[in-house]
């Protein structure tokens, strides 16, 4: 009977947001002004939100931290599916096949593949366990009060980089809907993260999730199907977007050898040239500019130019590094980023290529091709270890009744993902068509209003420059962020701006149903694991749940903080967030279920291995973090892997460091062995 009443409420949900993107829609042909569209996408929504997360408000710390251990498998599935489709999914994950071509699959197989793990070494053993936290499970499995602090401090650090990620996307997507500025728009995205995490904990944030992927999968089917039915005449793009892979093939090859296409490249590479001379004596480079801004000012003012001209001048003076090492890190990302664009299409992968270079051309080539290969293989198996070390994801398969619903849950999950995921790899074909037939080659003049307003929004993620000054957009033209691609899909393909608002919305509820399943591990992990089971044991279950819903409201702000500095690319950031996770809690779950000799030293030490040399990893070979820890020079890479896959360095020094450690220490104690007995017992009801 309860499933029943939530069938039908959900239902009912799903229906009402459907008529309510028809009425909009008709309302638009009638002259309903675009910006009253998107106030009324992210009022409605959000409003929702609110009412689920006000009638599931709660003290109880069962309630609060496992909504009761009653979700229905199902719903717990679809829960699942939103909270795991964050803004990388729905907003990363398109932008980067459409970038990347063949190599960005490895994220759909690599965190496929990761619930396979989840569904048959994690979950339902977590669930037998019966607690609420990965804390819990280290500190009584290992019977550690040290690992139970040191799994609460990774789940706060893996949860706060996947965090500010999300804030980002809310940013964003609130931005595009009202029009306000990057930082208000982080902000007012804020609040709809905490009426629900911060009202009733996980029992709040289970239901407003279910409905947050019924928005989230209707804004990203919609489009999809539209655009395949344009572009091939068939509603199923998954089945019919091979013959547009054909045409962009052919419409790649026009676009490498096109005269104009091969003068803006020249452009950029003598910028990229410039870049590089100036890299040769940053010092010299650095204060012989300075002088030429300076004399340009002075210049300005002797001649009494207008004051527009002075101030501008002034600003640009005001831009340039101050210091050697500021101009270093400047010039060296100019740099790429200028070599990037004097590649064939801009530095876009050609879309049927299955890797970089040609393995059977010479050594460049050859090189390019091995790297990107190994690079493809690498971050597959770091997404699938991250996705099985993923604290938020693994505390929602504790919420179902019995071990079963666990196993249950999983499957369900896979099934509501894949909704998504069988759909990506068509739709980045399908924008890139629009882009490559549609947009390059347009006049200047001509160029849709959409262009511009995102301009306005942040010129980083999208800009277009006459270069070779012919007045037509070429590709090499066109800068658009990855994370921009899907959020101007809908105006890029000429459909109605009510989709680009349901798309914009379900974005909005991809990014806040991970914000809310991230906040509520965050503040669990201080509140329960560290203060109540660490600090002070005695405490009572309504001073546990007020004191985790602060932390978690300082959590949110200070990742809007960071989020604010729009530092982040939405995937790269996550994709960090997978490999610290896998590195850090993917050896000791996977022993501490499996092995029965593993103690508390070789879980404690295979923990902090793994950490450290992912963290170590990733700051040497990602050029931001080095420049941020005072490192100069360029970045460091073993066998050429990408510093987002630090987990396959990572992981294996964990486990190795468990494996040996606990051969060599003592083996455990009695209570140690126990609930090792007890997670090794097949799983049942």
């Amino acid at each position: 009977m309860p499933d029943r009443r939530l069938h039908r409420r959900y239902t009912l949900f799903a229906l009402s947001f459907i008529a309510m993107v028809i009425a909009l829609g008709v309302a638009e042909r009638h002259g309903f002004p675009k910006a009253w569209i998107g106030y009324t996408f992210l009022g409605a929504t959000v409003a929702v939100y609110a009412v689920i997360g006000i009638l599931c408000r709660t003290t109880d710390p069962g309630e609060y931290y496992v909504a009761g251990r009653r979700v229905p498998a199902l719903y717990n599935g679809m829960a699942t599916g939103a909270d795991w489709m964050s803004a990388a999914s729905f907003i990363g994950l398109v932008g980067t096949l459409y970038a990347s071509g063949y190599a960005g699959l490895a994220y759909v197989l690599g965190w496929t593949g990761g619930f396979c793990l989840v569904a048959l070494g994690i979950a339902p053993y977590l669930r037998r366990f019966g607690q609420f936290t990965l804390g819990d499970f280290l500190g009584e499995r290992f019977d550690s009060r040290a690992l139970r602090l040191v799994g609460a401090g990774a789940t706060i650090l893996v949860s706060f980089v996947y965090l500010v990620a999300q804030i980002y996307g809310v940013g964003l997507i609130t931005t595009r809907l009202t029009g306000l500025g990057f930082e208000v728009g982080v902000f007012v995205g804020l609040g709809g993260v905490l009426v629900c995490s911060f009202l009733g904990g996980m029992r709040a944030v289970t239901w407003t999730q279910v409905a947050q992927y019924l928005i989230m999968i209707l804004a990203y089917l919609v489009p999809v199907i539209w655009l395949s039915v344009k572009q091939t005449g068939w509603p199923l793009p998954q089945l019919v977007y091979g013959q547009q892979l054909h045409q962009i093939a052919e419409r790649e090859r026009e676009l490498i050898r096109d005269p104009a296409e091969l003068q803006v490249r020249a452009i950029h590479q003598q910028r990229a040239d410039a870049a590089a001379a100036r890299l040769a004596d940053v010092p010299a480079a650095l204060a012989a500019e300075q002088a030429e801004e300076a004399v340009r000012v002075s210049r300005l003012k002797a001649s009494d130019a207008p004051l527009a001209q002075i101030q501008s001048a002034e600003k640009q003076r005001a831009a340039l590094p101050r210091t050697p090492a500021e101009a270093e890190e400047l010039w060296r990302r100019e740099q790429a980023a200028e070599a990037q664009l004097a590649r064939p299409l801009s530095g876009l992968a050609p879309h049927t290529q299955p890797f970089a270079g040609d393995p059977e051309a010479g050594p460049g080539d050859g090189d390019a091709a091995g790297a990107a290969r190994r690079n493809f293989i690498a971050l597959v198996l770091c997404l699938m270890v991250g996705t099985a070390g993923l604290p938020h994801l693994l505390t929602r398969y504790c919420t179902t009744a019995t071990v079963a619903g666990a196993r249950e849950s999983v499957a369900w999950s896979l099934v509501f993902i894949c909704l998504l995921y069988l759909s990506a790899p068509a739709l980045a074909v399908m924008v890139k068509t629009e882009v490559f037939n549609g947009l390059v080659g347009t006049s200047f003049d001509q160029l849709p209003a959409w262009i511009r307003q995102w301009q306005r929004v942040d010129p980083a993620l999208l800009s277009v420059v006459d270069l070779n000054g012919d007045g037509k957009l070429q590709l090499g033209e066109l800068r658009l962020h990855p994370d921009l691609v899907m959020l101007v899909m809908p105006e890029l393909g000429g459909l109605p701006y009510v989709v680009s608002g349901m798309v914009a919305a379900g974005g909005l509820a991809a990014a806040l149903s991970t914000a809310d399943g991230l906040l509520l591990a965050i503040s669990s992990a201080l509140s329960h694991d560290i203060y109540f089971k660490a600090i002070n044991p005695a405490a009572s279950r309504t001073r546990r749940v007020t004191l985790s819903k602060a932390l978690l409201l300082a959590a949110a702000l200070a990742a809007a903080a960071v989020a604010s500095n729009r530092t982040t690319n939405i995937l790269g950031v996550v994709t960090s967030a997978f490999s610290i996770a896998g590195s850090t809690f993917f050896p000791a779950l996977v022993a501490g279920v499996f092995w029965r000799r593993a103690n508390r030293a070789g879980a404690l030490a295979g923990m902090l291995t793994g950490l450290v040399v992912c963290l170590g990893y990733l700051v040497l070979a990602h050029p931001g973090l080095r420049a941020m820890v005072g490192l100069n020079g360029p970045a460091t890479r073993v066998w050429g892997i990408q510093p987002a896959a630090a987990a396959l360095f990572g992981v294996p020094a964990g486990a190795l460091v468990l494996a040996l450690v606990s051969l060599l220490t003592a083996a455990p104690g009695l209570r140690e062995r126990g609930v090792s007995d007890l997670l090794r017992t097949p799983p049942g009801p």
